[in-house]
């Protein structure tokens, strides 16, 4: 089961991550402790959704839609 996540900077509320995984609060901690080059400046972050899917070509293709434009504006509608 793969799970698509997105993250929010504590210190910098204005920053955000998105990915997918297996293990969302492993990697939740990854990114809060700073193992992460592209969130470790932004640390800690705070999980504020999770969507599990049990297809993986559909968890991936909804973690491309939400790095896009249109993405990006659906997740501040619905989870920011």
């Amino acid at each position: 089961m793969r799970t698509v996540y997105l993250l929010q900077s504590i210190n910098h509320p204005n920053q955000t991550y998105i990915g997918a995984t297996e293990d969302v609060s492993a990697r939740l901690k990854q990114h809060s402790s700073g193992h992460s080059s592209h969130s470790s400046k932004f640390a800690p972050w705070r999980c504020v959704v999770y969507v599990q899917f049990e297809d993986d070509r559909k968890a991936n293709a909804f973690e491309r839609y939400l790095k896009t434009g249109s993405g990006r504006a659906f997740a501040e509608r619905h989870f920011w």
